[in-house]
Order: C-alpha cells, then sequence, then structure tokens
C-alpha cells in the first residue's frame, strides 16, 4: 500500500504540491488527472522517491522513504517500476539490451535469470521477435511496450505510468491500456498520470483529481463522475454529460469519446 499523507512540495517560488494526501492500495490501478501543470507527475516523482517533499510523508509497504538517504531507499526503488512519458530508452541499443539493461545494473541475477526475465517480459508486451531490432527501427507504440517491458523486468510491486499513451494513435493507445489492465492480473499496484479522460475510464479502478497542487477528488468510477463538485464536472463534462452529475447512475459499461 501507498500512503501520501499532507505533502508539500515547493520549487522556487511555486507551489507545486498543496497538503497532498492519498492512499493508494495493493493490486489497484489508480488513475491520477488534471490540467496540465497541476502536479500529476509530481506525485510520481514523490512515489518514487526522486522528489523529497518539503513536508508530510510517504509511506511504500509500511516504510516511511521521504527522510531516507539515496543508499537506504534502494531496497524501495526495486521494488517500483517507471514507465516514462518519453520512454528513456537507449537507441544505441537492441530491444532485449534496453530491457534486461537495469537488471544488469541493479540487481545480483545470474545472465540466466536476466535472460529468462527479458523474454517474458518481451512476451508480455507482445514483442516476441523483435529482440534484435533497435529503437529507432520501432514505431511509437512499440517503444512504449518496451519501456514497459523494460519496468516489468524487475517484476515490481508497483508500476508507475507517466502519460502512457501521450502521442499515441488510438490502436496504439488501445493495446498500451491493454496492457495495463493484463499487467493488474499479476497484482501490482498501477499509478498512472493521464489528461486523456478516456484512458482513465477504461483502467481505473480509482480516479484521483488534481489541479493547482491540490486535490479535489478521489474515489471510484460513480464518486467522480457523480461528483457534486463544481471543478470536476467541468473536467469530465467532454465526456458525460452534464446533466449526469445531478441524476446518478451505476455505471455498467465502458464510455467511448463523443
Amino acid at each position: 500500500m501507498i500512503k501520501i499523507s499532507d505533502i508539500v512540495i515547493t520549487k522556487g517560488e511555486s507551489l507545486i504540491l498543496n497538503s497532498v494526501s492519498l492512499k493508494i492500495n495493493r493490486c489497484e490501478t489508480h488513475v491520477i488527472v488534471g490540467p496540465s501543470g497541476a502536479g500529476k507527475s509530481s506525485i510520481i516523482k514523490v512515489i518514487s522517491g526522486l522528489w523529497k517533499p518539503d513536508r508530510g510523508s510517504v509511506v511504500i509497504d509500511g516504510v516511511e522513504i521521504s527522510s531516507l538517504s539515496e543508499n537506504e531507499i534502494i531496497p524501495i526503488r526495486r521494488k517500483i517500476g517507471i514507465v516514462f512519458q518519453g520512454n528513456a530508452l537507449f537507441d544505441s541499443l537492441t530491444v532485449e539490451e534496453n530491457v534486461s539493461f537495469f537488471l544488469r545494473e541493479h540487481r545480483k541475477l545470474t545472465d540466466k535469470e536476466i535472460n529468462k526475465r527479458t523474454t517474458n517480459a518481451i512476451s508480455t508486451v507482445n514483442m516476441n521477435g523483435t529482440e534484435k531490432l533497435y529503437i529507432d527501427e520501432l514505431s511509437g507504440g512499440m517503444k512504449k511496450r518496451v519501456a514497459i517491458a523494460r519496468a516489468l523486468a524487475f517484476q515490481p510491486d508497483i508500476i508507475l505510468y507517466d502519460e502512457p499513451t501521450n502521442g499515441l494513435d488510438p490502436i496504439n493507445a488501445k493495446a498500451v491500456l491493454d496492457l495495463i489492465t493484463k499487467v493488474k492480473n499479476t497484482c501490482s499496484t498501477s499509478v498512472v498520470v493521464t489528461h486523456i479522460l478516456n484512458d482513465a475510464l477504461m483502467i481505473a479502478d480509482k480516479i484521483t483529481v488534481i489541479n493547482q497542487g491540490e486535490i479535489i477528488e478521489s474515489g471510484d468510477l460513480n464518486q467522480i463522475l457523480n461528483s457534486p463538485n463544481k471543478f470536476v464536472q467541468d473536467f469530465f463534462s467532454g465526456i458525460y454529460p452534464i446533466h449526469s452529475f445531478n441524476n446518478p447512475k451505476p455505471i455498467t459499461h465502458s464510455l467511448s469519446m463523443k
């Protein structure tokens, strides 16, 4: 479980996160949505330990990480896989070399164990046959799947996705969302940051809405879509008709963009 309590982060004179508290349950797909610059990706940086808060606590599986040193936080980071918005792949390496890179750097595994994990991760994202291809030979959707495979190779308890479908065409975006759902079946906890509301509706167990560094609303799909909060209503109005907020109904089917 991930528990963020009263987190405050400032950068210079800018208030990035303002008293943010959030609980993310084990095996849950928790999607964080909000406008550009709202603080979505900042939450991922806090969870991963890349940013230390000015105030507040971050607890992962019972361990408070915000006060840990770089050496002390390594065991926690080994539980976490990150899929960066820009993929952060190495163009000079092949698919299999990219997927195995951090295993060789950070884990004491035999070559046989590394090869097995790499092969399994590539198979999970349906990229069999691409092992020897270089990154610049791949489409945008394939690059994203390689980035997910690299995260999966760590066999993480938690996977953080930063705008996983940004810039992808609808077919590749759906393939990535299907992968996120598939990963959930392994009981990994997924935290997904996105500004694409239809993506959130397709995969989320819980949704958190953030604006100007503050959490506006957090709950399951029905709670969010039937929220009385004006900002939440306006933010989701392009997908779900405004009148439905005032007439709550159970969500029994997936929603699509109009």
